[in-house]
């Protein structure tokens, strides 16, 4: 790790609170190394100096650094296990189920389990706690509106249930958006609520190194 980048590393964490040692050196410094290039840096310590004083390069810094690729019913055999086998049990209990969808990205994911979850319960009794480290993509999730792209995979049922086409966009119902209350939060330093029936958290993990894992293991 070079002086460079480390002096970058406790810079962003003093300013953020987001520990960028946490996450796997190659694919991170390889994400901003590209955007500080773009913008005409040469080095962390440039590009650091620059986004200190700049709000907007700051926030285009944290949307680089998150991965904001999503989409509904995303890998839909893992969602047909999830509503075929293991909703069903939670459900056995007879009491509503507390759902935390982390590091949930633009939303595509905890709405999602709201309309699978609604084949088995009414909407009026689901609660899902989003969150995201990117104040940007919660915004982007809080809107609901979504291009086609991003409902590949989605049951025509549920499209016509849930989605509204306006123009070349799919705005997601109103009663399904009710469901899913979104919060910023920084999976790496931030406390956790407990007690949840349904931790979903998918490929975040990817990009952090071994030890964060561990910890967020330990933590759920």
């Amino acid at each position: 790790m070079t002086t460079d980048y480390i002096e970058f590393i406790n810079q962003v964490k003093r300013k953020t609170k987001i520990d960028l040692s946490l996450y796997k050196e190659a694919q991170m410094k390889r994400r901003l190394t590209s955007l500080y290039e773009k913008k005409g840096f040469t080095s962390f310590q440039e590009f650091f100096q620059a986004m200190n004083n700049d709000q907007e390069l700051l926030n285009e810094f944290l949307d680089r650094m998150t991965i904001n690729v999503s989409e509904f019913y995303r890998n839909k055999q893992r969602w047909d296990v999830l509503e075929n086998k293991i909703f069903p049990t939670l459900l056995k209990e007879g009491k509503p189920l507390k759902i935390w969808s982390a590091a949930s990205s633009t939303g595509e994911e905890p709405y999602t389990i709201a309309m699978v979850l609604s084949k088995h319960v009414p909407l009026s009794s689901i609660s899902i706690l989003a969150t995201d480290i990117d104040v940007n993509a919660i915004q982007r999730a809080k809107l609901g509106i979504y291009p086609e792209r991003s409902l590949n995979e989605v049951p025509e049922d549920i499209k016509k249930k849930y989605f509204e086409k306006q123009g070349s966009y799919y705005h997601v119902a109103d009663e399904i958006k009710k469901t899913v209350k979104f919060k910023q939060h920084n999976l790496l330093a931030d406390s956790y609520e407990s007690g949840f029936d349904l931790i979903v958290c998918r490929n975040v993990m990817i990009y952090f190194t071994e030890e964060a894992k561990d910890s967020l293991y330990q933590k759920f």
